[in-house]
């Protein structure tokens, strides 16, 4: 045991005294005769810290996800600290770039970052801006934001890879009532929580406080099942099958809200009209995009069957999430729903006298690999612990908590019978992923601002680090 907690505290050592080194290998100090030299340079390092992430919270038996977050949040602040400049744009998330479209509209310099950035860090970021590396930064920033945003894309095609409609058609009457009251009791009682702790709240952004309550990342519970071997029980069964619904159900949610943002006013007549168009998209996607498939698989005919699998599944995922964002939806849902649709039997016909060993899960995975963990870093960067620190954020992030675990838990009483409720009420808590695909969304919006994002992500650390050992401690009692 001794020797376990050295290696923990050696761990620890190598983190910190690494970050500062990535970050300072990000940093801009000589000409480059190619301008993609540093842009290879900034996301190189960004992926590197990921790396260090993901490797310390495997050692530590911690999702992948929380390590990526946590050395985010770490480079963050130390950086920002030591005064690292792609670092302290980085920090700014989508408010830099909105700042660089108001420039291009013809806004004064100074006046774009003052509207889009605010007042404390405006002179910080207008220095490195009119610095000498103050393009190059930006294109590192920019690079990094669109391969986190494909990321998120791929991330969520995977889930609906993982997803069945057969599946969803089959888990029954439980798994739909948990998930259901999974999504509306933490939505409530987030929509609760930020009116009772922020002063003088926009119903804008308690709408989407509750809209990224109501996330389930189930892969979290999924690891804790399979590792007690309890993935064929009963309990696991309406976990797993909640989960599914309560992602549809989710994102539904998130378009609905997303929607009401960008129209600027809650009208019954718009709300209804979202409704319509998630929907006619969802069944336009789910009964049309198999003739779409099997049209280009018909195209790609003359190509190798693995470079056919994986220029189909990009084409199709881009365009879905295309489609979706034209339609008024998130480009996630687009992505989910391309996963939902695609599967290897479409080109079980390819070549009959030999099958690919490869299926479609294991092509994207390296996109996946590659690109999620720039995006869980990425959102740990934005997390200002300046602001995080304050009274009135933590006393919200603790509102945020509470909500977040009573309304899964409460979820695992819409099961009936004998199953071990408590545990399925647990089993859906963990935000993980999902939560933070929400927060980045709200922020992207302009609804969710530093405190109130660095207060969501508390509630998705918090949430993902407690759900194994309590899921693991309710399955136990309950045998």
């Amino acid at each position: 045991m001794d020797s376990l907690h050295h290696h923990r505290r050696l761990l620890v050592l190598l983190v910190l005294l690494l970050l500062p080194g990535a970050a300072a290998a990000i940093q801009f100090h000589v000409s480059h005769s190619d301008p993609i030299a540093p842009v290879i340079l900034g996301v190189t390092g960004i992926l590197f810290v990921a790396l260090v992430g993901r490797f310390s919270a495997r050692k530590l038996g911690l999702p992948s996800v929380l390590g990526e977050l946590l050395v985010g949040i770490a480079l963050g602040n130390l950086a920002y600290y030591f005064s690292f400049d792609l670092i302290t744009v980085l920090r700014e998330g989508p408010a830099i770039f909105e700042a660089m479209a108001n420039l291009l509209k013809g806004e004064e310099l100074e006046l774009a970052c003052l509207n889009a950035v605010g007042v404390e860090g405006t002179w910080h970021i207008l220095d490195i801006l009119r610095g000498p590396h103050g393009n190059e930064i930006m294109q590192v920033a920019h690079t990094v934001d669109v391969f986190s945003r494909y990321g998120v894309i791929f991330l969520l095609f995977l889930v609906g890879l993982d997803t069945s409609i057969d599946e969803m058609r089959r888990v029954g009457p439980d798994s739909g009532r948990v998930a259901i009251v999974g999504v509306l009791f933490p939505f409530l009682l987030g929509l609760l929580a930020s009116v009772l702790l922020i002063e003088d709240v926009k119903f804008h952004t308690s709408l989407f406080l509750g809209a990224t309550l109501v996330a389930t990342s189930v892969g979290i519970s999924a690891m804790v099942l399979q590792e007690m071997k309890m993935q064929q029980s009963e309990t696991a069964r309406i976990i797993l099958g909640a989960a599914v619904f309560d992602d549809v159900l989710g994102l539904l949610m998130l378009a609905i809200v997303s929607g009401i943002v960008v129209t600027g006013s809650v009208n019954l007549f718009n709300i209804l009209m979202i409704v319509v168009m998630a929907t006619l998209f969802l069944l336009a996607a789910i009964y049309l995009g198999p003739f779409f498939i099997r049209f280009i698989v018909r195209l790609f005919r003359r190509l190798d069957l693995i470079e056919a699998k994986m220029f189909v599944s990009y084409l199709f995922v881009m365009v879905l999430a295309w489609l979706a964002n034209l339609s008024g939806l998130a480009t996630i849902i687009g992505a989910f729903t391309a996963g939902l649709i695609l599967h290897d039997a479409y080109f079980d016909s390819w070549n009959n006298d030999r099958k690919c060993p490869i299926c479609i899960k294991d092509l994207i995975m390296p996109l996946e690999v590659i690109l999620v963990p720039i995006f869980f870093v990425l959102m740990g960067i934005q997390v200002k612990l300046e602001t995080l620190l304050q009274p009135d954020v933590m006393l919200l992030a603790a509102g945020l908590l509470v909500a977040a675990i009573v309304g899964k838990v409460v979820a695992g009483f819409g099961a009936f019978g004998g199953s071990n409720r408590w545990a399925i009420g647990v089993g859906m808590m963990p935000r993980g992923e999902v939560g933070l695909i929400f927060a980045a969304i709200g922020k992207s919006l302009g609804v969710l601002d530093d405190a109130l994002f660095s207060a969501v992500v508390l509630m998705v650390v918090v949430t993902t680090l407690l759900s194994p050992p309590l899921l693991k401690y309710c399955l136990r009692r309950c045998d």
